[in-house]
Parts: structure tokens; C-alpha cells; sequence
């Protein structure tokens, strides 16, 4: 693989991570209800099932799921049931209004598996992900020239970039703390994010 290539294939991922989806609204509320740590440890949970994904594209695993109408429609829905679970979560929170202090390390402690398995759901229940690995990866990668190393180094690197990317979003809402603690304002942070988790539930589920 030529640098080249695998440049024009980095500019493309960060273009995509850009773009706000159910990875960038999880990664906002476990860092608004467990502060920087609860926010690290979901975007781990997500790079996890990043690469997961990326690892199964590249050996195929991906493309047989996909093949499978039943097992892909079943990961479908399982991801849209998953993301109306955590919106409406948030919007019971932004409701009742008893939030706790952010950065309460007791807290985070204490939820810290359901913080990072909350991202690794998210990602590794979204058909999304794989679609895209599916139909991007096959574009940058010659079957005459390379092969599964190529094909690994791809699917990190998109995992890495994500996470990187996730970890800016948790250094953004650690910075604004100060003002993201204030009551009203966390209620209102619940709602949009509770409403934005139902909304790509709800696209994915009724996605033809």
C-alpha cells in the first residue's frame, strides 16, 4: 500500500467521523453523567467494537453476517431496541433532574463496565459500522497486491482515529464542566442527547 493511497483513506475516515451519530451521543452522556472517566471509558467501549468490526471485515466474517438477511436484520433491530434503551435513559434522567456531581469518582467507579460496555453495544450493534467497513475497505485494497495485514492496518486505523476523535469530545465537555454541572443545563443536555439517541434508534430501525 502506498502512502498515498493510505492518506487519501485517512482524510476519508476523518470526514466520516465528523459527521455526529450514536458513537458521538453515548460518548456525550457517559461523559456528562461520570465526567472524563465515564466519557474514556464508553470511547474505549466503542473502539472496542470498532475493531472488532474491522477485524471481521477483514477476514470476511463481516460479509457472511451481511449475506445473512435474517442475522443482518436482527442487528438491526437489536441496535435500533439498544439506542432507544439509552435515549430514553437519558430523558427519565433529564426528567427527575437528580444528577450528580460530574467528576464523582465514587460514581464512575462504581458504573465504570457499563460505561465501556455501553459503547461497546452501541458500536457493535450498529449494521452502519459494518456497512461501512464493507463497502470502503474493498475500495482501498488491490486483491492482487495485498492482503489481510493491509486489510488489518485499514480497519485500525479507523478504530484509532475514532477514538481519538472521542477522546477530543471528552476533553471538550471536561473543559466546560463548570457550566455543563449546572442543573438546568445538564437537564436540557439529557434531553437533546436522549432525543438524539431515540432519533438514530428509530432511523435505523425504520432504514429500508
Amino acid at each position: 500500500m502506498t502512502w498515498g493511497l493510505y492518506g487519501s483513506y485517512v482524510l476519508f475516515v476523518l470526514l466520516v467521523l465528523l459527521i455526529p451519530g450514536p458513537d458521538t451521543a453515548v460518548v456525550i452522556k457517559n461523559s456528562l453523567g461520570g465526567g472524563a472517566r465515564g466519557g474514556i471509558l464508553a470511547s474505549i467501549g466503542i473502539g472496542s467494537g470498532n475493531l472488532a468490526q474491522g477485524v471481521a471485515a477483514a477476514f470476511g466474517l463481516s460479509a457472511l453476517i451481511a449475506r445473512s438477511e435474517p442475522l443482518f436484520l436482527a442487528l438491526r433491530w437489536a441496535g435500533a431496541a439498544y439506542l432507544a434503551y439509552l435515549g430514553i435513559r437519558a430523558l427519565i434522567s433529564a426528567w427527575r433532574g437528580d444528577h450528580v456531581a460530574l467528576d464523582d469518582i465514587r460514581g464512575a467507579k462504581a458504573s465504570g463496565y457499563r460505561r465501556w460496555r455501553e459503547g461497546f453495544l452501541c458500536n457493535l450493534t450498529n449494521p452502519k459500522v459494518l456497512v461501512f467497513y464493507l463497502s470502503i475497505l474493498p475500495q482501498f485494497l488491490d486483491p492482487a497486491t495485498m492482503g489481510a495485514a493491509d486489510a488489518l492496518l485499514l480497519a485500525t486505523t479507523v478504530a484509532v482515529m475514532a477514538l481519538l476523535w472521542q477522546l477530543v469530545i471528552v476533553f471538550f465537555v471536561h473543559r466546560v464542566r463548570g457550566w455543563l454541572s449546572r442543573r438546568r443545563v445538564r437537564r436540557a443536555l439529557d434531553g437533546v442527547t436522549g432525543t438524539a439517541l431515540i432519533g438514530f434508534g428509530a432511523a435505523l430501525a425504520l432504514e429500508s
